[in-house]
């Protein structure tokens, strides 16, 4: 089952592929216009969560904050896993980039460690992966941004850092953008991210 509920920009033929992956609350429009920005001409294709947390949506569940159902995690990992791969067969993309905010970000990540061979590059906007992932050798040479708030109380820093240390353990060339704020998207880390797929882009 890779059923989800989704928006897409078809993009030229080969254009790169853009992923985007909403917060908590948020849905398949909450970063479509954005990937638009950063991927002039590209497929964007943004899946909606299909978990519920008191109406809020998001792509699996939790027992609580920052205590996540790991069966659960799992179960929905393999199931994004195999949306992803529908999408990428669609298309003959020169690049495939992945980007996720929060809730976004963290199935992101898992799908990586899943399925590093997916993304040439991500975007992990204040990530919280609170468990040491596998080994996934298969994410050396991809390229991983992390961008954090210093004072987020949802994804502390000391957490962000481990999860840059691994990405770079695994010969991900993993780079991390801190700002002095919380767990909010600031206009500075935007930047970055354009630079990164810029770069991204190019790179392929």
């Amino acid at each position: 089952m890779s059923d989800y509920v989704y928006r897409e920009a078809k993009g030229a033929v080969g254009a790169p592929l853009l992923f985007v992956f909403h917060g908590t609350g948020g849905d398949e429009n909450q970063f479509f216009d954005l990937g638009g920005e950063l991927l002039p001409g590209g497929r964007i294709v943004a899946a909606r969560g299909d978990v519920s947390e008191g109406g809020a949506l998001r792509y699996f569940r939790r027992t609580g904050e920052g205590r996540y159902d790991m069966a659960d995690l799992a179960l929905r990992t393999g199931t994004m896993v195999a949306f992803i791969k529908a999408r990428i067969a669609e298309s003959q993309s020169s690049r495939v980039i992945g980007l996720g905010y929060s809730n976004g970000a963290n199935i992101l990540a898992s799908v990586q460690f899943a399925a590093p061979e997916l993304f040439d590059a991500s975007v992990l906007m204040h990530p919280l992966i609170p468990f040491q992932p596998a080994p996934a050798p298969g994410l050396a040479g991809r390229s991983v941004l992390v961008t954090a708030g210093r004072r987020d109380p949802i994804a502390p820093a000391p957490a962000t850092q481990q999860l840059v240390d691994y990405f770079a353990g695994q010969g991900a060339k993993a780079n991390v953008f801190w700002h002095d704020g919380g767990h909010e998207l600031r206009p500075e880390e935007l930047r970055e991210t354009q630079r990164f797929v810029a770069a991204a882009v190019k790179a392929g």
